[in-house]
């Protein structure tokens, strides 16, 4: 709940290793006054570097277990836990990016990009976006990422992924509009990140704190039906429009003319990150 000033006191992020997720928590807490972090995700020693980090700067931190990979039930049990106290906000920047799929993911590799992006990640906002709705305020941020509108050739499984764990995004946003919770879904290209290093740069790529600046903006919007989407850059929503009405076959030849050409300024994976994040590019940064 805000106090009095209207400053934030709790902010969770899921994934408490991602570029963008940290950019994020980084920004509110600078321009927001957040007493209290929790971080939560799988590498402990990460975790506790960031929250080493963060009590450096004054504001209270935890630290939480949370892995994408375990049965639905852990998972959730995992957000319950980071969530067991009024909280205002809370972002998902959890994701998986596999390198380029034109030639194909093999078979155990895209199933733990949808188990990772699509299940557990779904989960995760389920748990979240109920515990908001229960307490009656609080954001939830969900970094999606352009490539969840649609899935393209290069990009694939990916894409179909983030496409999944969007659309739920989407649903829930209009589910707990009313209850005092909101969600908000965040739409970024190519962002600079540890989960893209490996990838060729994309046009309008971008940087974690880009990102951040968008959301810290977003949060500050009424909740209505049309602003749930976040998009980075904002003109992201312009190139989206075109993935998504151009035919298959040209999109398809637009790939493979991308993929012939060495000295394109083009990346593997559609990601965002979105890391996480996302994607989102993704994600949304490093996969916790």
């Amino acid at each position: 709940m805000r106090d009095g000033l209207g400053r934030l006191q709790r902010v969770v992020l899921l994934g408490g290793t991602s570029d963008i997720g940290r950019a994020i928590v980084d920004r509110v807490v600078a321009t927001r006054g957040v007493a209290e972090v929790v971080l939560a995700g799988r590498d402990r020693d990460g975790l506790e570097r960031g929250a080493a980090e963060l009590t450096a700067t004054g504001v209270a931190v935890s630290v939480v277990a949370l892995d994408a990979r375990d049965p639905g039930e852990v998972v959730a049990a995992a957000v319950d836990e980071c969530l067991q106290a009024p909280t205002d906000v809370v972002v998902h920047a959890i994701g998986m990016l596999p390198h380029d799929d034109r030639d194909g993911v093999a078979p155990g590799l895209a199933a733990a990009v949808f188990d990772v992006n699509t299940t557990g990640s779904g989960v995760m906002l389920l748990a979240a976006a109920r515990r908001l709705q229960d307490q009656g305020h609080g954001t939830l941020v969900a970094l999606s990422s352009v490539a969840a509108v649609r899935a393209r050739p290069d990009n694939l499984v990916y894409g179909a992924a983030k496409a999944g764990y969007d659309a739920l995004a989407r649903g829930l946003a209009d589910q707990v509009r009313g209850s005092g919770a909101r969600v908000l879904v965040v739409r970024p290209g190519f962002v600079h990140s540890s989960m893209t290093a490996t990838h060729d740069v994309a046009p309008l790529a971008r940087q974690p704190e880009d990102v951040a600046a968008a959301v810290d903006r977003a949060l500050d919007r009424p909740d209505r039906p049309g602003a749930t989407v976040v998009w980075v850059p904002a003109a992201m929503a312009a190139v989206a429009l075109g993935i998504r009405l151009l035919p298959g076959r040209a999109l398809a030849a637009a790939a493979r003319r991308i993929a012939d050409d060495p000295d394109a300024d083009h990346h593997q994976g559609g990601a965002s990150g979105n890391d996480a994040a996302a994607d989102l590019g993704a994600d949304p940064g490093a996969r916790p």
